[in-house]
């Protein structure tokens, strides 16, 4: 049975908190949105379009028994979410966006498993990336994982955005405030709002059983987006370039279980943007 957090976040909301049956759903979700995002790895090249790689992702997605979850919600009508370089978020796919070399990026998927979300991301390089690009994105990678590292019963949500917020600085990046992680389970954004800015100490007090997102977006430029005229796809105001991480985690009794880890592969705390 489903109960409640002991305290609620900032937004006055308590956080649910997962028994082991809803959490062996959750990882069975979090394991498809991984597997959906290595088959759609190889595609990222210059030339394919961005409605080319959704395509891919929503057939994946469903030969895997699931379905995704942004298709219907709030009226948006794609498997996937797909931003490029100053695009921060809710990027759509379209025939006639096509990647170039030199390009970052980011496919966000949900697959919805038996009424279970997992929910994930990643910023790819399209082809080599300029230095500055790639620092980008392996800072953010970086900082998602920071964030992940703060996580354990006891501790509270400041440590997580205070220790990304600490990754960004070091590579003098600006964490774009406009989004932040959530709860997931069977409700697609549940509590509690997870900041990726803050202070160790502060915050809603971290409970086994908690599932929520973790996913920064860091941008080499000033932290201020715009939404565009279509109503979802969010940029940079200033267009500088943008990356972002996601994984879903669960707090557990001993500290974190990252639920969208890729099974096969052997270094989750590295990447090669190449």
């Amino acid at each position: 049975m489903t109960r409640l957090s002991i305290e609620a976040d900032d937004t006055g909301r308590h956080t649910p908190i997962h028994g082991p049956e809803a959490i062996a759903a959750l990882r069975e979700a979090g394991r498809i949105a991984a597997l959906t995002l290595d088959h759609i790895a190889p595609l990222i090249r210059p030339g394919i379009s961005t409605a080319e790689i959704d395509h891919e992702a929503d057939a994946f997605m469903r030969a895997a028994g699931a379905v995704a979850a942004t298709i219907g919600y709030k009226g948006y009508a794609h498997a996937s979410c797909i931003s490029i370089n100053h695009v921060a978020a809710h990027g759509i796919p379209s025939d006639m966006k096509r990647l170039k070399a030199g390009d970052i990026v980011n496919v966000d998927v949900t697959p919805l498993v038996d009424g279970w979300h997992g929910d994930t991301s990643r910023t790819f390089g399209v082809g080599p990336l300029p230095l500055k690009l790639k620092r980008l994105v392996l800072a953010t990678f970086e900082a998602m994982w920071a964030g992940i590292d703060a996580v354990r019963p006891g501790a509270r949500l400041g440590d997580i955005g205070a220790a990304i917020q600490a990754r960004a600085a070091a590579d003098r990046l600006a964490v774009l405030t406009s989004f932040c992680g959530h709860g997931t389970g069977r409700i697609f954004h549940d509590a509690p709002q997870v900041l990726h800015v803050g202070r160790a100490g502060d915050g809603m007090l971290l409970e086994p059983g908690m599932v929520f997102t973790i996913e920064p977006m860091l941008t080499t430029g000033r932290d201020r987006t715009t939404i565009l005229p279509d109503g979802w796809t969010a940029v940079t105001a200033d267009r500088a370039p943008t990356a972002q991480f996601e994984h879903t985690v669960a707090v557990t009794d001993t500290g974190v279980e990252v639920l969208t880890l890729s099974p096969d592969d052997p270094s989750p705390r590295s990447w090669n943007f190449d």
